[in-house]
């Protein structure tokens, strides 16, 4: 605790700082009920700053843009993260956080050279014979040079900027201490996790800091694709690698994004779509690690049509049991199967209570969409986002291992397009998918699945006894507890509250009507109407009772039916 403590006194000023950002851009709501402002200093004063009337004129995706952008890389770096999150935000958002860029300016090169120094221990002209001090790029994290090794060979220096850590580490902190907020103040948002995202956030972002980490990534895709005459990964030089520097061969061919110099090359469009797409595909569907961030930029194109990828920062993972649910998808979606859809859907539920009957009729409504739409035509990305909103509009959350690849093939399709007008990713994928379900049948695969499951079978089976004797106990201590969920919980208890209700009206009704008829044998007394006053009045209000009785029964009856 009182290392949390000093941990927040520390941050205080980049708290205050977020405030600001986030007021003057219309989210002054969202700081005071998450009670960001409680404990400062003139707390108050910040949530009244004066905002910016034409920004509060904006709608909220943009406002929410515009201080992600204004926050800075951290923040920049998590609206990126959102934008994979289909599952989560409707498209206007997604579209708001794939504007964001973290490009800034760049360093002086006086201002690092003592840092790339410090992490060569030498003067950098003793390793390079040639050093640009003109960056070729310039991003939140790190920025790139061009150089020359004494062997005549040429590389880029992705050097790490200096002190950039100590601020995103901070942001991390708050990130985490915002989760938390959000999860307390606004219980809609738990089936989200929010502090799980802080959490993957934070690993993915220190990994992404790590540029070693960066080349390890990129060391294992060079690995997946040796002796490939069709796709290139640039050459590491592990000698001057470390933490803060990334140096790699330098590739030039021409840029992704440079369409012109692309037919001015000779190089055929279509075959670099075509060539593209694949080296994805196997990424995801074969290799299980894949590029999660195949956007223009992050290509180059080589002579005959060869492709280079860049940027290996940001990469997904997908376990064998996750790929067989993507390829399961896939084939659901090529032969219009509801019922496999509906159970791949359902696998990605976990713990979420959902209505199947209503998620098999939309299924059904959404499949009816692409009935007669032949497969050379289904536009890849609009099919996914369907799918996206499906899964939102029941509560269904994006595995994490997901969100990057639906984010990755969306950009691929994207990438495809831009190089070819008629390009179609469905093409691309059904080898893949054939492939993997023939791989599932081989005898080799066959023998390790069964293999597998009778390891399971007998660990299982030997496990018992402890289970049993941990369950007896658990028993003994008076720890064992059973959780149940019952749907429909809150009605059964209101019913049976109506019926207790019921049944003490219908015993003090009848305990009235035996005391007023042994009171109308009594002669003496007030007199009504020639009648006993108590008797008299214990009858009437019997009979009222009587009758909210009958009639709540039979109002009863009808909302049953």
């Amino acid at each position: 605790m009182l290392k949390e403590t000093f941990s927040v006194m520390r941050d205080l000023p980049r708290v205050r700082e977020i405030i600001t950002v986030m007021v003057r851009h219309g989210l002054g709501n969202l700081v005071h009920r998450l009670g960001l402002a409680k404990g400062l200093e003139r707390g108050a004063d910040l949530l009244h700053l004066p905002g910016d009337h034409g920004i509060e004129a904006l709608e909220p995706p943009v406002r929410v843009r515009r201080a992600l952008e204004e926050l800075g890389p951290t923040f920049i770096k998590l609206g990126q993260v959102f934008a994979t999150r289909v599952d989560v935000f409707p498209p206007e958002w997604i579209a708001e956080f794939e504007k964001l860029q973290s490009n800034v300016p760049s360093l002086p090169f006086a201002q690092i050279l003592p840092e790339l120094t410090e992490i060569l221990g030498c003067d950098p002209h003793d390793v390079f014979t040639e050093l640009d001090p003109s960056p070729i790029g310039s991003a939140s994290i790190a920025q790139v040079h061009r150089a020359r090794l004494k062997d005549g060979r040429d590389v880029v220096l992705k050097l790490r900027r200096p002190g950039i850590t100590a601020k995103i580490e901070a942001d991390l902190r708050i990130l985490a201490h915002i989760a938390g907020l959000m999860e307390f103040e606004f219980p809609e948002t738990r089936r989200y996790q929010p502090r799980k995202i802080a959490e993957e956030f934070t690993r993915s972002l220190r990994r992404e800091l790590n540029l070693s980490s960066e080349a390890r990534n990129q060391e294992r895709f060079a690995q997946n694709f040796a002796g490939s005459t069709e796709i290139h990964i640039p050459q590491l030089h592990w000698a001057y690698t470390s933490e803060r520097l990334n140096v790699q061969e330098w590739i030039g061919g021409v840029a992704g994004n440079d369409l012109g110099t692309v037919d001015a090359a000779g190089l055929d469009r279509r075959v670099l779509a075509a060539r593209g797409a694949d080296a994805v595909l196997k990424m995801v569907l074969i290799d299980g690690y894949f590029h999660a961030d195949p956007h223009p930029g992050n290509v180059k194109y080589l002579p005959d049509n060869q492709i280079a990828f860049l940027d290996f920062g940001m990469v997904g993972r997908l376990p064998h049991p996750r790929r067989d649910q993507i390829v399961d998808l896939l084939a659901a979606l090529a032969e219009r199967d509801e019922h496999a859809i509906l159970a791949v859907l359902l696998e990605w539920t976990g713990e979420v209570i959902v209505d199947e009957e209503k998620l098999a009729a939309d299924i059904a409504e959404f499949m009816f969409n692409y009935e007669n739409l032949p497969l050379k035509d289904i536009r890849f990305g609009a099919l996914l986002g369907d799918i996206a909103s499906l899964m939102r509009e029941h509560e269904i959350t994006l595995p994490a291992d997901l969100t990057l690849l639906f984010k990755a093939l969306v950009t691929l399709e994207g990438l495809g397009r831009q190089l070819d007008p008629d390009f179609q990713m469905v093409p691309h994928l059904t080898p893949f998918v054939r492939e993997v379900i023939l791989a599932r049948f081989q005898p080799k695969a066959l023998y390790k699945k069964g293999k597998d499951g009778l390891y399971e079978a007998f660990h299982l089976v030997a496990g018992l006894p402890r289970d049993i004797g941990k369950l007896i106990k658990q028993a003994r201590r008076g720890n064992l507890r059973v959780d149940l969920d019952l749907k429909r919980l809150d009605r059964f208890g209101s019913q049976l509250a109506k019926s207790a209700n019921r049944l003490t009206m219908g015993i003090v009704t009848g305990a009235l009507i035996i005391g007023s008829s042994i009171v109308m044998t009594v002669k003496s007394g007030p007199m009504l109407f020639g009648l006993p006053a108590f008797g008299f009045l214990g009858f009437l209000i019997a009979f009222f009772n009587t009758v909210w009785l009958v009639f709540s029964i039979w109002v009863s009856g009808k909302d049953e039916r």
